[in-house]
């Protein structure tokens, strides 16, 4: 008789995989668990939500996943970062709604499960967790042979927060005359990768772990920087000072991401040399010959989050980010719209 086959056989190893649920169990239980009930490994992540200090808890949520970026983390055969980057995509779309995160999960999809790789990754979400300040509470770590090559992955990740209802940041109240703070991004953050990499690896030829003179880093080192999570910033600013408007600059750059905030009749201002891009922005737009409005509209430039506050409290917010090592500067103001067609404009 022929030998009866196995999921192992396909390439699916559950014995692995029921081996690294072990491994994660332990890195999980490093973030703060707080309101978690039970251990990773349940069909379901449980949580017990205390909202006694608030009216009316609403609880908001976000998904996002880390895009291309993670081509330079197959390059670079570094993993331990990638994690920081999609609790940071997330946690960071809640935040700017007023929201405190509360837990995270993730979505782990490999060709072949390397454990060792895993476990990186996994401690790299667990890490950003912690930036956060919120619980890994559970995820899907999937085996897919022939779905991807064998040494790639893919990653999703999902946050949920709360902010009380009457603390909802949503850009209602945002008025002529406040001013736009912006708080300084790590670097690219994971948008604009597909762009990078044309940049840096088709027209460039760069080969990963070339050293960049303006860089003062390998690109490799340069283009895997983490991303900056500003939730728990977001949090504390939000207990003492009025905060009227947030946008966390991703895909669209300041550009897109003003206007989701701005009500019709305003118009965002902003100062083009308010604030110091970090090399890697005039890198690239050097090499690629980027237009002014097409770097506006892909990258952050530098800058990772904006915040509309009333003018009387801008200085004092600024000195208390300082205070919290956030870079910040003040950036531009709101304006009336009078028959403008657009809402942001760059002086």
């Amino acid at each position: 008789m022929s030998k009866s086959m196995t999921y192992a056989d396909a390439g699916v190893d559950i014995n692995k995989a029921n081996k690294f649920v072990e491994t994660i169990k332990s890195i999980a239980g490093q973030t703060p668990r707080s309101g978690v009930m039970g251990e990773i490994g349940g069909f379901g992540g449980l949580f017990s939500l205390n909202v006694s200090n608030m009216e009316r808890p609403v609880l908001v949520s976000s998904t996002d996943g880390v895009g291309t970026k993670l081509k330079i983390a197959f390059m670079m055969d570094k993993h331990d970062t990638i994690g920081i980057d999609l609790v940071g995509m997330c946690v960071n779309d809640i935040a700017v709604q007023g929201a405190k995160p509360i837990f995270f999960l993730d979505y782990l999809s490999m060709g072949s499960l390397k454990t060792e790789t895993a476990t990186d990754i996994i401690k790299g979400i667990a890490e950003g967790c912690k930036q956060a300040n919120c619980a890994l509470i559970g995820g899907e770590t999937a085996e897919m042979p022939g779905m991807y090559n064998t040494d790639e992955y893919d990653l999703a990740g999902f946050s949920v927060g709360v902010v009380d209802n009457d603390k909802i940041v949503d850009g209602s109240e945002i008025r002529v005359g406040h001013v736009l703070l912006g708080i300084a991004s790590s670097g690219l953050h994971s948008n604009g990768y597909s762009l990078v990499r044309k940049i840096c690896f088709d027209k460039l030829k760069l080969n990963i772990d070339d050293h960049v003179a303006e860089l003062g880093r390998t690109i490799g080192e340069e283009l895997l920087e983490p991303t900056r999570i500003y939730s728990e910033t977001i949090v504390r600013i939000l207990k003492d000072f009025p905060v009227h408007g947030l946008a966390h600059i991703t895909g669209g750059g300041i550009i897109d991401n003003i206007q989701r905030i701005i009500p019709q009749a305003c118009k965002a201002e902003i100062k083009k040399d308010s604030w110091d891009p970090p090399p890697v922005f005039s890198f690239l737009k050097d090499a690629g010959k980027i237009s002014d409005s097409e770097m506006l509209r892909t990258f952050n430039n530098g800058i990772g989050m904006i915040a509309v506050v009333p003018e009387d409290v801008s200085e004092e917010i600024m000195d208390r980010l300082q205070g919290m090592n956030e870079k910040a500067f003040v950036i531009g103001k709101i304006v009336d719209r009078k028959t403008s067609k657009t809402q942001i404009k760059f002086i």
